[in-house]
């Protein structure tokens, strides 16, 4: 099992330490409860230090990524961050990823935990192009800190403006004194709210730094628990739950980042898939009866056929409710829809509806 470089730090705070992604990580520090809505309605820091990060460099940079990602990384300026995937060659997607362009010719990509070593070595396998590519996951540190009151918080620690920076940009500049740390507004809580990547080094007076800040606002340290349900609730996808290898990106909603305007792997398959229309759709739904839905619960009919089955699911904290993302058959995929999840036996009502569940 791995450890991310400010294990010891999680352990005096009292974190509850799981198994995650081949890493030992805190789950929650207070309760699941209370991280959330601090994170909804002030400030909170996640380590996320397990996520992968890697290098890709050189003249033939953008071709790679271009043939192993759908979307269009030509679109990317230097500080822009763009959401994409990696197909595979058989209709599924390898992982989930986000693209950074530092330059021209200089990318930097963020992925999953889980897929580090999958997606290195996929990436390599495609590398005709003679990119330069380089691992950065174990020399980094990567903490998430978010919220409404993260911009105020984090403002104090250095001279980017950091009210100016759009959803999906990034600024290399100084914070808490470090120099070259990557600043990205690229949150998955929905919350608002900036990434910090740092060398491994300079994590905990980094992580000082920001609690010092944040002090004011009641900032407080915050679990993969409450990490979970603030992406649900803005129907975030969460690799190895809602997309894997099997699964179509099409069906998952992922359309939008599909770019058929250019070639990548399996872009023919995908394409014709589209054409000849998809069988199934992933949706998010709402518990009408009182209940909580989980990971693989039956979807079903009101005769209790089965349509498919809860790929992620939980109580909104926001909403008070049973929400969950799972894939049904295209018929039954329609905002308003009715349908019952399997809970030990009994068939309790829901309804789908359009996502994200919690609106800004």
């Amino acid at each position: 099992m791995k450890t991310v470089p400010l294990h010891q730090l999680h352990i005096r705070l009292g974190a509850k330490m799981v198994p995650f992604a081949g890493f030992e990580m805190p789950v929650r520090y207070s309760s699941d409860l209370d991280e959330h809505h601090t994170v909804r309605n002030a400030v909170g820091v996640f380590d996320v230090s397990h996520m992968g990060e890697f290098s890709v460099k050189g003249p033939g940079a953008l071709a790679l990524i271009q043939k192993v990602s759908a979307n269009d990384a030509s679109a990317l300026y230097d500080g822009k961050v763009q959401y994409s995937y990696l197909p595979n060659a058989t209709g599924g997607v390898v992982d989930d990823l986000l693209v950074y362009r530092i330059a021209e010719d200089d990318y930097f990509l963020v992925v999953n935990a889980s897929n580090i070593e999958k997606d290195w070595n996929w990436i390599q396998s495609q590398n005709t192009e003679g990119a330069a590519m380089e691992n950065l996951s174990d020399s980094l540190c990567l903490l998430a800190v978010q919220g409404p009151k993260a911009t105020a918080a984090l403002q104090k620690l250095t001279d980017v403006n950091l009210s100016s920076m759009e959803y999906y940009t990034f600024k290399i500049g100084e914070m808490a004194g470090i120099k070259d740390v990557i600043i990205s507004a690229t949150g998955y809580t929905g919350a608002g709210g900036f990434e910090i990547y740092v060398k491994n080094e300079d994590a905990e007076k980094m992580w000082d730094a920001v609690f010092e800040a944040g002090a004011e606002f009641g900032i407080k340290p915050v679990g993969l628990g409450a990490r979970d349900t603030l992406r649900l609730e803005k129907a975030f996808c969460l690799y190895g739950n809602d997309i894997d290898d099997e699964t179509s990106p099409l069906e998952a909603g992922l359309g939008w980042v599909t770019k058929f305007t250019k070639d990548f792997i399996n872009s023919e398959a995908l394409k014709s898939q589209k054409e000849a229309g998809l069988k199934r759709k992933l949706i998010g739904f709402e518990m009408i009866d009182r209940g909580i839905p989980r990971g693989h619960y039956e979807l079903c009919d009101a005769e209790g056929n089965k349509l498919g089955e809860v790929t992620s699911g939980t109580q909104s904290p926001t909403l008070q409710k049973g929400i969950g993302l799972g894939y049904v058959p295209m018929e039954f995929s329609k905002t308003g829809t009715e349908i019952f999840v399997k809970v030990r036996d009994r068939l309790l009502k829901a309804q789908i509806v359009k996502t994200p569940f919690v609106k800004n």
